[in-house]
């Protein structure tokens, strides 16, 4: 029996749920001995670790204003770092990001060096102060430090465009792990996928996300980890293999110039499913360049400090001082799956084509090839496909091709281990997408229902009718988001990249001034949020229907060009109009001291 206060015993809590997802994953191993099916073992792997995701929210429910928005703000340094790394690491860290590196190489490593940068950011520019501010969302920061229901709600537009795009990226990653799990249509496994993710969110708001982001994590790791070390060893690459990355780098290196690679003609990727890439050469192009590479890891640091569901994470903790040692634990668990991502990348690219393992493929004949069941398996789910293009008969290095969210999802079986790994990864991939999802869907509902219904429209409501608007919102937005998923506009790697973009166009500069530069007033703030996210926008509809682009700018930095305007916009008007009141100067000179009350307290 666990006796006492929750929050002291979450060791206690936590260790007893880890212990017992262990014990699950040994049940599913004797079970697959004893010839339990392939789907069987996935859809228990899912249903299993979804159904306690549902009771922890449930659970959690809640029926305070304070718990609902912040978790009461008791949420220990430790546990909240857990949280935020499951907040943090997405379907596309988990499912996308190792085969962004797979298929791109290391240019996409500018990612891992962004999204971690990006916490040094937030450690030194932001957290602390805004949890000292003591506000519920990120608009309330805005709202009440440059005044005015115009810079609230432009901050509310910015922070639902950004998050919108983002979590439309999360459902599309639980869909594709629950159509192959549970073996349906994409097109179907979006809506499970958000079933499931609202039913973490709906009754326990921030509370409710907090503990399953906390579970998440733990599942998410494991599933993430022990294939990266199992098939290493197996592999003879030892069982750190991140000491060994140069080698099998270089090794991959030597089999493309054993075999040779062809470029595909127009006619035969013409055959090739929509979504699919080949096997290129180790050292891509992409962002080959150094302002090509600094530039994607400047936007992603900026758009990290820039996220409203991240910042958010943050006011759940008990102090400022508390918010600072926050982030160092997220950092830390963040890197535990992040410097794993390019060796998982490298193992399953070598899984492949090396000829010295019982796994490659590259050189067996193509009938051979189409035999195997894991190809079967992944080729009928539409993410992996193979050719005969020069007709013969044997599969070449050009002839193999494979959806970037197969790489992490497929790895397990193509390097031979028990299928139980597989339904590991899956629920782990779930629970990446699921625990994002939860954080973004509640930012939106939460900013929307706190900052425009509350504070603009119905300054007077009641707590439990805040509450079931939030609610309402939540289905709504869920719903939205797994209707654009499942039209498939945009990649998982690509839709989360925009998000940050848009974040860092409109938010970044009104948040980091708004804490720095006294100055800053609420006709700078409205500037900066306004221009910065429509020209962030313009110049990414610009460069995606044929512009040249500016000074190196894509469509995957467009966001260095939106918050550029937004600082110049908000220093020029800010410096053009009056400053702001000796009051609102006061209140930025107190946010900067790292003791005492804060600003707000619980006024809301």
């Amino acid at each position: 029996m666990i006796k006492g206060n929750f929050i002291d015993n979450l060791p206690k809590v936590y260790g007893i749920y880890t212990g017992g997802f262990l014990g699950f994953i040994i049940i599913m191993a004797i079970g697959e001995q004893m010839g339990m099916s392939a789907k069987a073992i996935g859809i228990a792997f899912v249903a299993f670790t979804v159904a306690i995701y549902a009771i922890i929210g449930y659970l959690s429910r809640t029926a305070q204003a304070d718990a609902y928005y912040v978790a009461g703000r008791q949420v220990p340094t430790v546990f909240n770092g857990m949280a935020t790394a499951a907040d943090w690491m997405s379907g596309a860290s988990f499912v996308a990001m190792a085969g962004g590196i797979y298929f791109k190489g290391y240019g996409y490593m500018a990612l891992l060096v962004g999204w971690t940068g990006g916490y040094v950011l937030v450690a030194s520019l932001l957290a602390p102060y805004l949890r000292k501010f003591g506000c519920y969302t990120v608009p309330d920061f805005i709202g009440t430090r440059y005044g005015g229901n115009l810079t609230r709600f432009l901050a509310v537009v910015v922070l639902t465009v950004a998050s919108f795009t983002y979590v439309t990226a999360q459902i599309n990653a639980t869909g594709t792990i629950a159509s192959v799990a549970l073996d349906i249509p994409f097109q179907y496994a979006v809506y499970v996928g958000l079933v499931s993710i609202l039913l973490c969110s709906m009754l326990g708001g921030m509370r409710g996300v907090t503990w399953t982001q906390v579970a998440q994590y733990i599942v998410l790791i494991v599933a993430y980890l022990l294939p990266v070390f199992w098939i290493s060893n197996k592999m003879g690459a030892g069982f750190f293999p991140h000491f060994m990355l140069a080698d099998e780098v270089a090794r991959i290196g030597e089999l493309e110039q054993q075999f040779g690679f062809v470029k595909n003609s127009a006619a035969d990727l013409a055959n090739v499913p929509k979504g699919l890439a080949g096997i290129t050469k180790a050292h891509s192009a992409v962002n080959a360049t150094p302002w090509a590479f600094i530039s994607l890891a400047l936007a992603m640091m900026m758009g990290t400090a820039s996220l409203p569901h991240v910042m958010m994470r943050y006011f759940t903790t008990p102090s400022v001082k508390a918010a600072r040692k926050s982030v160092g634990w997220s950092l830390f668990f963040i890197f535990l799956l992040y410097s794993s991502a390019p060796m998982l990348a490298t193992l399953s690219k070598l899984s492949l084509i090396d000829p010295s393992l019982p796994t490659g493929i590259i050189g067996k004949s193509i009938a051979e090839v189409q035999a195997i069941d894991w190809y079967q398996n992944w080729n009928s789910a539409n993410l992996m496909f193979v050719s005969d293009f020069n007709g013969n008969g044997t599969l070449e290095l050009n002839e193999f091709f494979m959806g970037g969210k197969a790489v992490v999802l497929a790895t397990p079986e193509i390097a031979g281990l028990p299928y139980v790994i597989s339904g590991l990864v899956a629920a782990g991939g779930m629970a990446a997408a699921m625990s994002t999802a939860d954080g973004l869907i509640l930012a939106i509902a939460n900013a929307i229902s706190h900052d425009v219904y509350y504070k603009i429209i119905d300054p007077k409501a009641e707590t439990a009718k805040r509450l079931v608007v939030a609610r309402v919102l939540l289905v709504v937005i869920g719903f939205a988001g797994a209707t654009i998923a499942a039209m498939e506009i945009q990649g998982i790697l690509g839709s989360v990249i925009w998000a940050f973009d848009f974040a860092m166009s409109g938010l970044f500069f009104p948040l980091v001034l708004g804490v720095w530069w006294k100055r800053a007033n609420k006709e700078g703030a409205i500037a900066g949020m306004s221009l910065g996210l429509l020209s962030g926008l313009g110049y990414l509809i610009w460069v995606r229907n044929g512009g040249s682009g500016f000074l190196g700018i894509t469509q995957l930095t467009f966001g260095i060009f939106g918050s550029a305007v937004s600082l110049v916009a908000m220093v020029v008007v800010s410096l053009m109009t009056s400053e702001p009141s000796a009051a609102t100067q006061k209140m930025v000179d107190e946010v900067r001291v790292p003791s005492g009350k804060s600003i707000l307290g619980r006024q809301h």
